[in-house]
């Protein structure tokens, strides 16, 4: 019988490891694990990559609830001039994790092929081509702010308090791309440690500073809600020299030496093909999104901004989730440039029973208390709610949700972008969008239809991902 300490061996014959082992793993991964994810048990693998890829995910999240905790105070026109600034934003997010995506592929196959130095060269492209895009369109954004804001359905008095949040949020597009991008350069690598650690050190500098700009503590002006805006840029632009700190020290899994510092735009053109179809399947997704929060705001302000609260809870959640997620897109990276698809595909099936686990123990929660939850951020008698409803309604599909992200990662990882893309196109334009419209306006459900279109949707897709992903063409793709 084997020990506390040893490794068992399951019925498919790769070895997993027992409980001693699993916390162990724990602490491989928070502290940076050295392991080859091309080799030896796949369950280790999992754990070493999620645990810091869920923590740096928990750290993407804490930003928009950091915000939307000491925000809520400011009142509901403050709260949905977050949300609709936010969600403006999603395009810019688009841009950044479908270049995230081409990016962590990139890079993981070229050190599953064990070729460091072009995974090197990899990162550098990536970063230029953040900048690039960063400086163009923060400038462009951040002009027309208030002007976006109308468009999203604002009402004049959300105009006049959250311009200034905007143009702030807007103009540090540079950072967010960049955060995005190099850790997925450290994701692609295996190095999922750095990544987890520059999401934090953002986060905290941005706590620290959310409170004393908003409401002007000890030294600090009085900016209101500006003031969450100035925080975050701040906080994230932080991170950014964190990571570049790390990129450039020698001894980790990939650092940028002097001669990789260089345009490829060869590499430029690959990420570029690449990114694409990430860029097309998160515009869907957050073009859905865009469609709904326009559904909502015709029931008013009240019920937008309980959407948003409520929102910002799921997002807390799904971030770390997705993080568990990407340990699949590293694997298979690494695991198709090993020329192993066999190890690469049974990796995503055990990420994806550990994401669902996850997920099904949150919805739990939120089900039974989605009105303590909302209450947390706010007890506003029309707000509440809606957030409660919202919430306890969008729960029921986080069983799917973690099967849909685990697939969506596996094919991105795999450098197929485009099957991700259509899939994304059926459940979201074809399927989420008509239905809840239907369900809230026609059928007179209301904002609940608006709910229960998202958690049938999410569903939708992640049951055509497993279908798709089964199939197994995935495999043969060449980057």
């Amino acid at each position: 019988m084997a020990n506390a300490t040893e490794h068992v061996m399951p019925p498919g014959g790769q070895p997993e490891t027992t409980t001693l082992g699993f916390w162990n793993s724990i602490r491989e991964g928070l502290r940076g694990s050295e392991m080859d994810f091309t080799q030896g048990s796949l369950g280790k693998a999992v754990l070493v990559l999620a645990v810091p890829m869920v923590l740096e995910m928990v750290g993407e999240s804490v930003f928009a609830v950091v915000d939307a905790f000491f925000v809520a105070r400011l009142g509901a026109d403050a709260l949905a001039a977050v949300g609709l600034a936010e969600t403006a934003l999603e395009i810019i997010y688009a841009v950044a994790v479908g270049l995230s995506m081409a990016t962590t592929a990139l890079v993981a196959r070229r050190i599953g092929e064990k070729n460091e130095r072009a995974a090197a060269v990899t990162a550098v492209q990536a970063i230029l081509v953040g900048i690039g895009f960063g400086i163009v369109l923060g400038i462009a954004a951040s002009i027309a702010a208030p002007d976006l804001l109308r468009l999203m359905g604002a009402e004049e008095s959300t105009v006049a308090v959250g311009t200034g949040y905007t143009r702030w949020l807007y103009g540090g597009m540079t950072w967010i791309l960049l955060l995005f991008l190099i850790n997925a350069v450290f994701r692609g690598a295996g190095d999922a440690a750095v990544a987890m650690r520059a999401l934090w050190v953002a986060n905290i500098i941005n706590i620290i500073l959310d409170p004393c700009l908003i409401f002007g503590l000890g030294p600090f002006p009085e900016l209101g809600l500006t003031g969450a805006g100035v925080a975050t840029t701040i906080g994230r632009g932080i991170g950014v020299l964190f990571q570049i700190t790390w990129l450039l020290r020698a001894g980790g899994r990939i650092t940028v030496e002097r001669r990789d510092i260089a345009i490829e735009f060869g590499v430029i053109r690959q990420l570029l093909r690449i990114s694409v179809g990430g860029v097309g399947q998160f515009l869907i997704s957050t073009a859905s999104y865009i469609g709904l929060v326009r559904i909502l705001a015709t029931f008013g302000s009240a019920v937008l901004a309980g959407y948003v609260v409520a929102i910002r809870i799921v997002i807390f959640v799904l971030l770390p989730s997705w993080g568990l997620s990407n340990a699949a897109a590293t694997l298979v990276g690494q695991n198709l440039g090993a020329r192993n698809p066999g190890r690469a595909e049974r990796s995503v099936w055990i990420t994806g029973f550990y994401n669902m686990g996850f997920m099904c123990a949150i919805a739990v929660v939120f089900i039974l208390f989605s009105r303590q939850a909302i209450a947390l951020f706010t007890t506003d008698p029309e707000v509440l709610p809606t957030g409660v409803k919202s919430l306890r309604i969008i729960s029921y599909g986080y069983g799917m949700y973690a099967w849909g992200m685990v697939m969506m990662n596996a094919f991105n990882g795999a450098g197929d972008t485009y099957t991700p893309t259509w899939i994304n196109f059926v459940s979201f334009w074809l399927f989420q969008i008509p239905m809840a419209w239907v369900l809230a306006k026609p059928l007179g459900f209301g904002p609940p239809g608006v709910f229960w279109a998202i958690a049938i949707a999410y569903s939708l897709n992640a049951a055509i991902g497993i279908v798709v992903f089964k199939r197994g063409r995935w495999k043969t793709r060449e980057v």
